[in-house]
């Protein structure tokens, strides 16, 4: 079976995310390393932990920073982790960073604060780190993605020996977004300097937004057949799991909860169901909209698990 997870929330610590997961009965888990209102717009001068070598250090950022990880931060989430049956941790960096930007200071801060994402998800001790390719805003889609492959390997050349890997995200192709082909995910992982540390998160939502047929079956195979021959199928590390509220090929990326959208229950059973991807976290990025947000979680979950053919 699938390892089924969802997005959880850090709000109250890092480590709360972790708490409900178990709750939950998960067996994988998604997070945010910062709370969208802990990243400042401007540079700012703080002093900000960060991970390298197996150390905590301290450092000047001049760039976006969040509130500075502590030692008691991790301490508590490998505790959690520890009295947890989670088998796998992934991360989603800050929705602010831009590694395709045109601008080269919008492009130098999303680099730096990407770096600090790295070495916050290697303190933690995740598997992976969630990623869009990112937009280039004037247009040029070559240079955007030669400029993504740029700050991977400025990334990874000043992240040397973590464990953590990056994943890139399909994305739904809504405005100027790169991600939204097959071939885009391609042409970074080819240019990369450090191809063996990029893998590939597929986002149901979003493939079926870019155009991707995901059912019938014969649908759901040629278009996993497509990733293989594009991409390759040892690329793939993890799935969201999200139904969307537009049609195929809107190229709108709106989420809905399992079985109530465009895409219904079929390409789901297909997916939960392809013993290829029998041991990948399959996560739940489903609508968060208040208090009932743990019950709806639950639900979702317990929908997917009913798909699993026993």
């Amino acid at each position: 079976m699938p390892y089924f997870g969802a997005h959880m929330s850090i709000a109250g610590g890092y480590f709360k995310a972790l708490v409900t997961a178990k709750a939950l009965e998960m067996d994988a888990v998604q997070l945010f390393l910062s709370s969208p209102q802990q990243w400042c717009v401007k540079p700012v001068p703080t002093l900000c932990t960060a991970y390298r070598y197996g150390k905590i250090l301290t450092k000047n950022n001049n760039q976006w920073a969040g509130k500075a990880l502590t030692d008691e931060d991790i301490r508590l989430f490998q505790h959690h982790w520890r009295e947890s049956n989670l088998h796998l941790s992934i991360a989603h960096d800050s929705y602010l960073i831009n590694l395709a930007s045109h601008d080269d200071t919008l492009w130098r801060r999303s680099v730096e604060a990407f770096v600090i994402e790295m070495q916050r998800a290697e303190a933690f001790g995740l598997d992976y780190l969630v990623a869009h390719p990112g937009t280039p805003i004037d247009g040029d889609e070559k240079t955007g993605l030669i400029r993504v492959a740029r700050a991977l390997d400025e990334i990874h050349r000043r992240c040397p020996r973590f464990h953590v890997m990056i994943l890139l995200e399909t994305t739904a192709g809504q405005g100027k977004i790169l991600g939204h082909r097959f071939e885009h995910l391609a042409e970074i992982i080819t240019l990369a300097k450090f191809p063996e540390r990029l893998g590939v998160c597929l986002d149901t939502c979003h493939v079926f937004a870019a155009g991707y047929p995901l059912a019938p079956e014969k649908d759901y195979r040629a278009t996993m057949r497509a990733f293989d021959r594009i991409v390759g199928l040892d690329r793939l590390r993890a799935f969201h799991l999200n139904d969307s509220k537009k049609p195929l090929g809107s190229r709108v990326d709106r989420h809905a909860h399992i079985g109530q959208g465009c895409l219904g229950l079929e390409p789901f059973r297909y997916l939960v169901n392809d013993r290829r991807f029998r041991r990948h976290p399959m996560i739940l990025e489903t609508p968060k909209e208040g208090p009932d947000d743990e019950a709806m979680d639950a639900a979702n979950l317990k929908t997917l698990r009913e798909l699993v053919r026993t």
